[in-house]
Formats: C-alpha cells, sequence, structure tokens
C-alpha cells in the first residue's frame, strides 16, 4: 500500500482512504511512506496530521481553506487516551488581529474550516512511543445548531475583545468551547494588532482552538454504545 497520488474525488473516497488506514501505527504508515519517525513530538508537533494528510491526499496545506477544498471538509486529527478522551485542545486556524470589524461569523475562515470536518483520533498517550501509536477509526462530523451556537457566541465575544484593542487581555480561560492563545514556533514571532489606545502594536501571533470538553463531546456522540 502507498499513499494516494491525488485528492479523493468524493467525501466517500475520503472517507474510505480514512478507513482504510484505521488500526495501522504512525510507524507502518511512515514507513509504507519511506518517512522517517522523529523521536518525539516536541520539536514537531503537527507531524502526525502531517502524515495523515499525505496518506488521504490532501493539498491545501495552510492555506486558509479547508484541506479537501473541493469536498468542503476539513481534516482534524485528535490525540487521544487510552479511553479516547482527548489530551489536548484542537487547533483550528490564525486569527486576524486587525480590520476585524467587517468579518461577520458567516464568513470567517474558523466557519468554514468547522463546517464540515473529518476527525481521526490518534493514540497519543506519552508511554506510546510515536512509532507505535496507533490510528482510530475516522468519522465526519457537521456541527448542530448548538454547537454552532456556542462556537459563534465564543466566536464574537473573542473579535469584539479583539476590536476593542484588549487583545492582551484575553486568556485561554475563556469561552466556552473555543479559545483564543498564542499561536508561533517561538516567541520572537510577532504580528500586528489593535492597541488598547485605538493604535497599531506588535503582539505574538494567536489562533483559535477547540477547548477539550467540546472534542470529547463529539467524540462521546460518535462512540458511544460503541
Amino acid at each position: 500500500m502507498q499513499p494516494p497520488l491525488k485528492p479523493p474525488e468524493s467525501v466517500k473516497q475520503l472517507l474510505q482512504r480514512a478507513q482504510q488506514i484505521a488500526g495501522l501505527t504512525l510507524g507502518e504508515l511512515a514507513a509504507m511512506a519511506e518517512i522517517k519517525v522523529p523521536d518525539n513530538f516536541q520539536r514537531h508537533k503537527g507531524w502526525s496530521g502531517q502524515l495523515l494528510e499525505l496518506w488521504l491526499g490532501a493539498q491545501a496545506g495552510s492555506k486558509p481553506q479547508q484541506d479537501f477544498p473541493e469536498l468542503g471538509v476539513e481534516l482534524k486529527s485528535i490525540p487521544v487516551d487510552h479511553q479516547g478522551k482527548p489530551l489536548e485542545t484542537t487547533y483550528v486556524c490564525y486569527a486576524h488581529l486587525t480590520g476585524v470589524g467587517s468579518v461577520s461569523w458567516e464568513q470567517s475562515n474558523i466557519r468554514n474550516k468547522l463546517s464540515h470536518v473529518l476527525w481521526i483520533p490518534v493514540e497519543g498517550s506519552r508511554e506510546i512511543p510515536p512509532q507505535h501509536r496507533r490510528v482510530g477509526y475516522a468519522f465526519l462530523w457537521q456541527p448542530d445548531a448548538t454547537q454552532l451556537r456556542q462556537l459563534q457566541q465564543d466566536w464574537e465575544e473573542l473579535m469584539e475583545m479583539i476590536a476593542l484593542g484588549q487583545i492582551e487581555q484575553i486568556t485561554a480561560r475563556q469561552g466556552e468551547v473555543l479559545q483564543l492563545r498564542p499561536k508561533a514556533a517561538n516567541g520572537s514571532a510577532l504580528t500586528e494588532a489593535i492597541g488598547a489606545e485605538g493604535s497599531v502594536i506588535q503582539t505574538r501571533p494567536r489562533g483559535f482552538y477547540l477547548k477539550k470538553n467540546f472534542t470529547a463531546s463529539i467524540l462521546n456522540n460518535m462512540f458511544k454504545g460503541v
């Protein structure tokens, strides 16, 4: 078995590809793709996600669109413990920190990214070496009315704080299901934002993350009774 050379032509084919690799380890997938597995993920945070993208035929990379734009589907791998509970928050996308007043929830990148998601749980417990971590059962998800309302409410509150120049007052504790926190390879990376006096300041880039309680509910709804 080898990674596909072309993107999937349908959502059905995408799901089939994901289900074909369920049960295999990251090491097995890497070996078939002739890729070296990192000894740990501390310096290779998104490595397992990139490996899964390769095996599914995703080509969007880090562009502000879904991983499978022709299908309107975003890929999200999620590290879980032995009980199937999320081990960390889930990164969604970068947050714009200037010119935010004209952007509505319906037009937002985060709304677009989360409109249709292919979730792939992956074993993530630290006692399991990266090459031995197994890929779980993939499933498609679209937010229901309640989930959409929760996401929109958090997003609007956070964006209002950004627009009012309160970026430095935002902490990861804010938001019921969505949080905003620094997103950069190191602390020296800076971007423009609106300051308290309305002037432009330099601050660390921020990203939107789904909180663990939200992704845990998604997994629970999918796998309850299984």
